[in-house]
């Protein structure tokens, strides 16, 4: 672990331990009586966690200072990845909140993966916000609740990178988020580096190249001891404005999030994960995303209107872009084949059947996967999948929103059979066990039989 663990905090440590305690009973009390598997009433929201104007002077302002509260600490990052990794990472900037006791601001999903034309898309429309301030006992709010969104005015702002430290890249990770906060591109931002010790495996320590950051230690930096003992480290000028300034402890920010952990490496894979506990498990998409992806499966399901949506088995299987991990293996060889996952799907039926009584005979397909041939497979195995191009679901809502049913399509299968290797699949899987209580399965690939078993 990096050394700033190792300094004697009795106090901090007896409160840490309280406050995770407290959220683990507060999360088990609420929630463990999870929603039905397709009850989608909105959940009761406190007053307080709705109420915006309890965490920020007012409306949205020019100049985001204007708007925070001088008895309030915030903390904030930035995404630069595809859509469900960049969900990872904003789960990772709530949970660093929660560790800091600040607010955390969170800024629009980003069309990396999506179409480039398509508009940046608000958290909130995707994910209950009141339903997860309430969760986790604390508020979350969005940048725009913050900044005026048509600001032209660019904010000066010192923020700390994790890139440079974990990643060894001399330059600070951008994020076009940044232009959509009238911070402007990376280079109006002071960056100041953060110090090697944040990384979760120390430097010369065996295992020191897992390229990721220690929450623990990053949120050192939040707190006045940690952040007065490095404030001597280079503060890069913003080039717009030539401006080098210290990290700011008012809005606490760092360049990326993603590759963060308390223990390991990739924890939002293990059943102990921190972030998935005490966040993931509580992002609960909005109410409306919900009802449209209930009335998609139904449609491809052709369940008739007078009859209430069947469980069903839900797939996630990843293609496209991992074909450059077959390392010349022909696809056919390297990708699981049909037969295969039909194999794990027969599985969770069994599970299904033994633990629940119920038989689900019903079968949703989500996949990249472009070949009509592969899909008249699935066809034939009498599974089904929602045809976007025939719902014209783009041209009536928008480009982002197969990504969205897809993923909440998935989350609400009775038992969900994923790809290994794929974060889609990490979270659907985890949802499902854990909102739903479903068995999983996940398929292994990459050579000619890798998934027997």
């Amino acid at each position: 672990m990096a050394s700033a663990k190792g300094t004697k905090r009795p106090l901090r440590t007896i409160y840490t331990v309280l406050a995770v305690v407290s959220l683990l009973s507060f999360g088990f009390v609420l929630f463990k009586p999870q929603l039905n598997y397709l009850d989608f009433e909105e959940a009761h929201v406190i007053s307080a966690t709705s109420n915006l104007q309890s965490y920020v002077q007012g409306p949205p302002t020019q100049r985001f200072r204007d708007n925070l509260r001088n008895d309030t600490k915030y903390i904030t990052s930035w995404i630069s990845a595809g859509w469900t990794n960049d969900v990872m990472t904003y789960g990772n900037l709530i949970y660093l909140a929660l560790i800091t006791e600040r607010i955390p601001i969170i800024a629009k999903f980003i069309p990396s993966h999506v179409d480039s034309s398509a508009p940046p898309f608000a958290f909130g429309e995707v994910f209950d916000i009141p339903r997860l301030s309430q969760a986790i006992g604390s508020p979350v709010i969005e940048w725009h609740e913050v900044k005026d969104s048509e600001s032209e005015v660019l904010d000066d702002l010192g923020c700390w990178s994790v890139w440079q430290s974990v990643q060894e890249d001399p330059h600070p990770r951008g994020s076009p988020s940044l232009n959509w906060l009238g911070l402007a591109a990376i280079t109006d931002i002071s960056w100041t580096k953060t110090p090697d010790w944040v990384k979760l495996t120390p430097p010369g320590v065996p295992g020191d190249n897992d390229k990721h950051a220690s929450y623990w230690s990053l949120a050192t930096l939040g707190f006045p001891q940690t952040r007065s003992d490095n404030l001597e480290l280079t503060n890069l000028p913003s080039p717009q404005h030539q401006v080098s300034l210290p990290p700011d402890d008012h809005l606490l920010c760092f360049d990326y999030l993603y590759y963060v952990g308390v223990q390991n490496a990739w924890e939002w894979e293990a059943d102990y994960s921190p972030v998935w506990r005490f966040v993931g498990q509580h992002m609960h998409w909005n109410a409306s995303l919900e009802r449209l992806a209930d009335q998609h499966a139904r449609r491809a399901m052709n369940v008739p209107a007078d009859r209430p949506t069947p469980p069903y088995i839900s797939i996630h299987i990843r293609h496209g872009d991992f074909n450059r991990y077959c390392d010349g293996i022909p696809l056919d060889q390297c990708f699981a084949s049909l037969p295969v996952i039909a194999r794990r799907v027969a599985e969770v039926q069994e599970e299904l059947r033994i633990q629940k009584g119920i038989e689900v005979t019903q079968v949703i397909m989500t996949s990249d996967e472009r070949d009509p041939e592969w899909w008249s497979g699935v066809r034939a195995m009498g599974w089904t999948w929602v045809d976007y191009a025939r719902e014209r679901t783009e041209e009536i809502y928008g480009k982002w929103y197969p990504v969205f049913i897809d993923a909440v399509i998935q989350s609400n299968g009775a038992g969900f059979v994923g790809t290994h290797g794929s974060t889609m699949t990490t979270l659907a899987h985890r949802r499902v066990e854990s909102w739903h209580g479903g068995p999983t399965r996940v398929v292994k690939w990459g050579s000619p039989n890798a998934d027997d078993h």
